[in-house]
């Protein structure tokens, strides 16, 4: 962007504050555009510039623009700008940016769908028992505009059925916009019309993916369906082509050189984009010298380049079942920015050293080149560690006693955090593991080891020492938060444990993490251990990234931030420059309009990272439950892990779960008991409580909603 459009762009910026400020002012009277072009002596030649902020305000939000064509504040109208969440059922919930959701009915959401920027009256207050109920009165923007779907022919026209069950409408296809689609075929469909209470959207269809049982068309939806980027722009390639595959001696200008010392890289066996290796000396005073080596993908991707406009606009690299859809292209993310052994790598570099008493007493942030000696493995240093595996202590020999005072190290760190009130939400993520045709073959809990803690404490270290220096030099940053959870969630989780016979310590009007911290110590080794982490954990707001620093509730830090992947992640690159603007002594040149972008920044890494674990958890379900089609009739050991009016929901030790619907248990008819958190048959009095060891049977596989249903075996 060069000066004459910077000019312009806070020229439209202070015109648009005005004419806001205008129409909220309490002495305005609605009126209609041209009627504000006269009163505000808007010059004709700027007309087109005042229609262009109207647009951008009443697409914010920020006015409305009644059926008569007069403009006002939304708060005038007694309305709120809010996103609306559609539930399969046909209700939905307004989430807003500040507060609990508001539910909506489903005869009150007046033509929203799934994630539109809707504005929003409240009807009916929140009461102890109950949310706030509101009713959807305009939509702002809509969210869905291409939607992926299984199309379905009739006769002179056709249908689509959503994948996402969220949208609860079909669209409707005529014929000659149907692109020859036949029953079963997957397709991309753009919405034309979004219909009314009485008609259906409409739509053209603009791409057949393949019929619906064609290989790899699973995921390939699921893509679609997240509209989640998998090449990259022609322009990027062409921009990574000028980029050296090796460092040269002139960019090593400027950077301290930690070539020699002993480092190494710790990931799992199949990591190609090697973003940190860490090293440790002991000083002769006793302490620890913890070196945290990031890649310097900063160096390589430069503001405002096509490479960066398409990291920006990705967010995250997204880790599906069976592929990563990078953030950067490979060249770069497995090349040059990876810190691939026996090669000399540019890094960002935390040099911190650490008391016995795992307190950070001293640390540096610098430009630097390492040459990583080793690429460990987690498994590897594990069998080091724990195991003393003879053949392995013998191979790096040169490196236990590193490796053993890292692990001394590890849990000193880990023994600070747990005395300060840090909390492990220790729920095994799932290992899918996939056959040449994308067949499921495996499913089991990922194992996390000490070896996978040691790399985990030393980048939570890492991040914390960085955010706290970079508060206190109050320089525009990218901080990563977690609130403090909402009192109404805290009271209905304290009031869910008590079924349990536990009872939460200390203020429940400001709960400290070290209370959340002691009940999961009070469960750890019991059979609901699972489940009442699981219910904490929904009880937990959403991290998210914010240009203010409002500490990590979670990890009962004040100040955190994430510094250490940024291959993957678009806030470590962006704190990555920052952080060199201030060594080089630059930032006062870039301080204002940094401050200025923060805010925008941290919302597009929120939400393109919420995109991103959605399409994640919708390709885990998809697997699992084509992991079970085969497995009907079989019986299984579980635990009952939630409850609702309409089934009792059960875990398997591999982490697929299944429902069994209430309708489907013959031997009585069951109730929900919300307030004592059980199911019971109103005859037999049996009682179903969350935690509960059950042995089920596979039931049904429904593919088409990734739905998996259980029967109670007889003897249940």
């Amino acid at each position: 962007m060069d000066y004459d459009e910077i000019e312009k762009s806070e020229k439209m910026e202070q015109r648009k504050r005005k004419i806001q400020e205008y129409i909220e002012n309490k002495k305005y009277v609605p009126m209609k555009r041209k009627d504000i072009c006269v009163l505000l002596e808007v010059p004709k030649g700027d007309r087109g510039d005042f229609e262009e902020i109207i647009a951008q305000l009443l697409e914010e939000g920020k006015i409305v623009e009644t059926k008569k064509g007069k403009l006002m504040s939304p708060k005038t109208l007694g309305v709120e700008v809010g996103i609306f969440l559609a539930h399969s059922r046909g209700y939905g919930f307004i989430e807003r940016e500040e507060g609990e959701d508001i539910f909506v009915p489903a005869n009150k959401v007046n033509g929203a769908m799934h994630r539109d920027k809707v504005l929003y009256h409240i009807n009916k207050k929140s009461s102890s028992i109950r949310k706030s109920e509101g009713e959807v009165v305009g939509i702002l923007k809509r969210e869905n505009e291409k939607i992926v779907g299984t199309f379905q022919q009739a006769h002179g026209f056709g249908f689509v059925i959503p994948d996402d069950k969220k949208l609860t409408q079909d669209i409707f296809i005529p014929e000659k916009d149907s692109m020859g689609a036949v029953t079963g075929h997957k397709v991309v469909v753009e919405i034309r019309k979004y219909g009314d209470e009485e008609r259906k959207p409409e739509g053209v269809i603009l791409e057949i993916l393949g019929h619906i049982n064609d290989p790899g068309v699973d995921i390939l939806s699921i893509i679609k369906q997240y509209d989640l980027p998998v090449d990259f722009p022609e322009d990027v390639y062409k921009q990574i082509k000028k980029i050296n595959i090796e460092v040269l001696p002139e960019e090593l200008e400027g950077r301290e050189d930690f070539r020699s010392w002993k480092t190494v890289t710790i990931d799992g066996e199949d990591a190609k984009d090697l973003d940190d290796a860490v090293s440790l000396e002991m000083l002769p005073n006793g302490n620890f010298q913890l070196g945290v080596h990031i890649a310097d993908v900063s160096h390589y991707v430069k503001e405002d380049t096509p490479l960066d406009k398409e990291a920006y606009q990705r967010g995250t690299s997204v880790y599906l079942v069976d592929r990563v859809i990078p953030m950067l292209p490979h060249k770069l993310s497995n090349g040059i920015c990876s810190l691939n052994p026996k090669e000399d790598r540019l890094t960002l570099s935390c040099v911190m050293e650490i008391d016995n008493k795992g307190k950070v007493v001293n640390h540096r942030i610098v430009k630097s080149v390492i040459h990583s000696d080793r690429r460990m493995s987690y498994t590897i240093v594990r069998e080091i560690l724990e195991d003393k595996t003879p053949a392995l202590l013998q191979e790096y020999a040169d490196f236990i006693e590193m490796f053993e005072n890292m692990n001394r190290l590890r849990m000193l760190l880990g023994e600070k955090r747990k005395k300060r009130g840090s909390v492990n939400f220790d729920l095994p993520e799932s290992k899918i593991i996939l056959d040449e045709n994308g067949i499921p073959t495996e499913i089991k809990p990922y194992e996390r080891s000490i070896a996978t803690n040691l790399i985990e404490e030393f980048m939570l270290i890492c991040n914390e020492t960085v955010a706290e220096d970079f508060f206190w030099q109050e320089t525009p940053f990218l901080f990563r938060n977690h609130e403090v959870p909402d009192g109404e969630k805290i009271q209905k989780m304290e009031e869910f444990i008590r079924n349990f016979g536990y009872r939460m310590k200390g203020n429940k009007e400001e709960i400290h993490p070290k209370t959340i911290q002691q009940l999961l110590l009070q469960v750890e080794g019991t059979e609901e251990e699972r489940i009442i982490t699981k219910i904490v954990l929904r009880s937990m707001k959403q991290a998210r990234y914010m240009a203010e620093n409002g500490g990590h509730f979670g990890l009962a830090a004040k100040y955190y931030c994430h510094f250490t992947s940024p291959i993957r992640r678009y806030p470590d690159l962006e704190i990555h420059r920052i952080i060199k603007l201030v060594l080089d002594g630059n930032l006062e040149k870039r301080r204002k309009s940094l401050k200025k972008s923060m805010p925008d920044i941290a919302k597009q890494c929120s939400k393109r990272e919420r995109t991103a674990e959605e399409a994640e958890r919708e390709t885990d379900n998809l697997k699992k439950a084509q992991y079970m089609l085969d497995k009907i009739g079989m019986e299984y050991d579980g635990i009952i892990s939630g409850l609702t009016s309409w089934g009792i929901y059960v875990e398997l030790p591999n982490t697929i779960e299944g429902m069994i619907p209430l309708q489907s248990l013959e031997d009585d008819f069951y109730n929900y008991d919300d307030e004592n958190m059980i199911v019971y048959g109103e005859h037999t009095h049996k009682k179903y409580r969350l935690g509960q060891k059950v042995k089920i049977v596979v039931a049904k596989v429904d593919m088409e909603i990734k739905k998996i249903d259980f029967a109670f075996c007889e003897e249940e």
